[in-house]
């Protein structure tokens, strides 16, 4: 039951035929897990306690540097130094008394992900490793929680919903992490300061419409959006027989190496250029306005278009950054036999 103060504090909200009260006491009843309370984390929080969720737990076991802060807005320069997860609840109960917020000071890890997770009705991932993307995924699944997903990298982020409604889930789009020391992280290789903040509201958004009920939701999608050049593309994801077994998640097995350089590749180009179909998955602008060569299939157009390419030579796939090479290569696996590679860090 909604108290006054709450009807007049939500009442925006309320007066939305797709809320109303029933919606906002959804949001009351809710109970929401934080995995990561940085980049992506900060706005996911403030905008869930802001709409009325009720119960909140933060994940985290990270202190606030001063390189957090062109993008981590729930930190300030007298927070330096602090635990995150500790300082996020303070900061969040000073916005909306009426959301209950636990904090975990923790390392996220196999030991104690099912007893955490199993408290709360949806978990939300804004971690920044592979290894904890697997481990949140693996036990949403086991314990059949929904999952809200999001990455950014540079100026790309992905959004998406896993384990919902037995749609597909984490090891759908990606089945199995890279080698650590081939993924680079923001201290190494930057991130505009706002992109956190646009796909972390759209991560909110869709944890609101599971709570709630409502519209259209991105299970069964991968969502990336581009702040530089302010592209969005939507890719339909399936969901691929498998098991997951929650007492095998402690570690993850790296893959193959599928990625090369751009040194290697024209090694490669010099010394037998027709064993090499080098194929660039970015849009079509992106492709007229620079290139390396090659032919050009966007990322989206790529099962659809499989017959163009050769059985019988090394795939080679470029984009901007290397992210969207890489899902070319996730996407191809199930259908193709050949050798299949990802220019590492793009063409840029």
């Amino acid at each position: 039951m909604l108290k006054g103060e709450e009807l007049k504090r939500y009442s925006r909200q309320i007066i939305l035929p797709e809320i109303g009260i029933t919606g906002q006491e959804k949001l009351k009843n809710a109970k929401v897990l934080m995995i990561g309370a940085g980049g992506l984390g900060c706005p996911v929080l403030q905008y869930l306690v802001a709409a009325g969720v009720g119960e909140l737990g933060i994940v985290d076991d990270d202190i606030v540097d001063i390189s957090n802060l062109h993008r981590q807005i729930l930190y300030c320069v007298n927070d330096v130094g602090g635990l995150k997860a500790v300082l996020a609840k303070e900061k969040l109960e000073l916005l909306n008394p009426h959301t209950f917020i636990t904090a975990y000071p923790v390392r996220f890890t196999s030991g104690n992900a099912e007893d955490i997770c199993g408290v709360y009705d949806l978990v939300i991932d804004g971690s920044d490793n592979f290894g904890t993307r697997f481990l949140v995924n693996d036990t949403c699944v086991a314990l059949n929680k929904p999952l809200v997903f999001g990455s950014i990298f540079k100026f790309e982020g992905h959004v998406s919903v896993f384990s919902y409604q037995d749609g597909p889930d984490y090891r759908d789009v990606f089945s199995e992490a890279p080698p650590a020391d081939e993924v680079p992280n923001c201290a190494e290789i930057g991130v505009l300061g706002v992109l956190p903040g646009i796909i972390g509201i759209y991560m909110a958004n869709e944890a609101i419409k599971i709570i709630c009920g409502i519209g259209e939701t991105l299970s069964g999608k991968f969502m990336t959006i581009n702040a530089l050049d302010n592209s969005t593309s939507i890719f339909k994801v399936w969901k691929q027989q498998k098991q997951v077994q929650l007492k095998n998640i402690t570690t993850v097995a790296p893959a193959p190496t599928h990625e090369i350089t751009i040194n290697e590749l024209n090694k490669w180009l010099n010394e037998s250029a027709d064993e090499i179909h080098l194929i660039d998955v970015r849009e079509i602008y992106e492709f007229k306005d620079y290139n390396i060569g090659g032919i050009n299939i966007p990322l989206y157009e790529l099962k659809d278009r499989i017959e163009e390419l050769p059985q019988n030579k090394k795939l080679i796939f470029c984009c901007q950054t290397g992210q969207r090479s890489k899902m070319a290569i996730q996407l191809l696996k199930p259908l193709y036999k050949g050798e299949l590679y990802s220019l590492k860090n793009g063409v840029i």
